[in-house]
């Protein structure tokens, strides 16, 4: 089983759909018990065809959509300035905001990068801008060379797949619902991700966190969009 598909004890629900229709959402309702084996196995197989599908996406396009991504990713952030903005190394296919860390550095905010310390950890941020030097880390993704810890006020989260409600099926580690449970404070969050990656549900779990948003190449996705569509 993997990690992050372990039943566990936190929850951060996404919207109120879940109270108001279960059956709208196709999600099992609050007392309604959860086959989490066969939730297990449609994670793993949807993540090995939306990462086929990406990889599969010609270059160009994906640095078009990378660009638009970018583009909405930092209108929805604002002015950088005193803010500390944890982005990601683009592994997989995944959307590259590189040029967006370097937009946010010269704007004075502070850029870092999420390191990967040890299996069952929480992520730690380290402090990085484009030009600083860079070491391998865990699965040869790039982390920065000198150790430099901070607590990020906005984390941007690539997601192999997403919901609706702003839910990210991520690779499986665990790694990001408990390092977000683990900060001293939460931080704004930002998924990104190609719009084909949508899904119409993850099948959330009781510890999955939910995104504040979830930036694609056509546009934002706000976990209450769910609720308004329900009640309309």
């Amino acid at each position: 089983m993997d990690e992050d598909d372990k039943p566990a004890s936190l929850a951060s629900p996404a919207c109120l759909l879940h109270e108001v229709d279960p059956d709208y959402a196709g999600l099992p309702g609050p007392t309604e018990p959860r086959d989490w084996p066969q939730v297990n196995r449609w994670r793993k197989a949807e993540r090995e065809r939306l990462i086929a599908a990406r990889l599969a996406m010609p270059a160009e396009r994906r640095a078009a959509f990378g660009a638009a991504i970018a583009a909405q990713a930092l209108a929805e952030i604002g002015a950088a300035d005193g803010l500390v903005v944890s982005a990601y190394w683009p592994f997989r296919g995944e959307p590259d905001l590189r040029p967006l860390l370097q937009t946010l550095a010269a704007s004075g905010g502070r850029t870092a990068l999420p390191v990967v310390i040890a299996k069952g950890q929480p992520l730690e941020f380290h402090a990085w801008q484009p030009g600083d030097p860079l070491e391998r880390g865990v699965w040869n993704i790039p982390i920065p060379a000198v150790p430099h810890p901070v607590i990020p006020d906005v984390v941007i989260a690539p997601v192999v797949g997403y919901d609706p409600a702003c839910y990210r099926l991520g690779y499986g580690g665990g790694f990001f619902d408990r390092t977000l449970a683990a900060l001293p404070r939460r931080p704004r969050i930002i998924g990104v991700g190609y719009s084909g990656a949508r899904c119409m549900t993850i099948h959330p779990q009781p510890h999955d966190i939910a995104m504040d948003m979830i930036v694609t190449e056509n546009g934002v996705v706000r976990p209450y969009d769910c609720t308004t569509r329900a009640l309309t």
